[in-house]
């Protein structure tokens, strides 16, 4: 690894105290870098939506299909071996799903989405749908199931308008 950095050890532990501090600052910076990507796209209309989704799935076939999300990534290593990472990736989660929440609400507020809609359970939905979508959309190396799931969780809320 620090090779492949070009920097030594004394380097790193400049600025990191440990592996586990360099983890955890990866995990924050990747987070940040794929919200700010998020924030372009405004998800609080059905059309919004689909564009962000268009988006999405152009991503995917501008890289060959390879690399899935970031953080998907992150938490598929991390997870299980590093309760602090896990933690920080919960919370990177979390963040992504309140930028979609956020649309749903502010969708629900202007009265397009009905008062019965929970947007709360519909964003986790389309988060869902968007992580199991990639990781699909990256074993098969072709956008059909990133399409097919961002499609579905946009039916979801479409069907729940006012």
């Amino acid at each position: 690894m620090l090779a492949s950095a070009g920097v030594s050890a004394s380097q790193l532990y400049h600025y990191f105290a440990d592996k586990q501090a360099l983890v955890r600052a990866v995990i924050a910076h990747q987070t940040d870098h794929v919200l700010d990507i998020q924030a372009q796209f405004p998800l609080d209309s059905i059309e919004g939506l689909r564009v962000w989704r268009d988006a999405v799935v152009a991503l995917q076939d501008q890289r060959g299909c390879a690399g899935g999300c970031v953080i998907g990534s992150l938490a598929g290593e991390l997870a299980d071996s590093d309760p602090l990472a896990r933690a920080d990736l919960e919370s990177s989660f979390a963040r992504w799903e309140q930028t979609i929440r956020a649309g749903l609400h502010a969708m629900q507020a202007r009265g397009e989405l009905r008062a019965d809609a929970d947007p709360d359970r519909m964003a986790l939905v389309v988060l869902s749908a968007l992580q199991g979508g990639l990781l699909l959309t990256q074993v098969r190396r072709e956008t059909t199931p990133i399409r097919v799931a961002l499609d579905a969780a946009i039916d979801h809320v479409e069907a729940r308008l006012a």
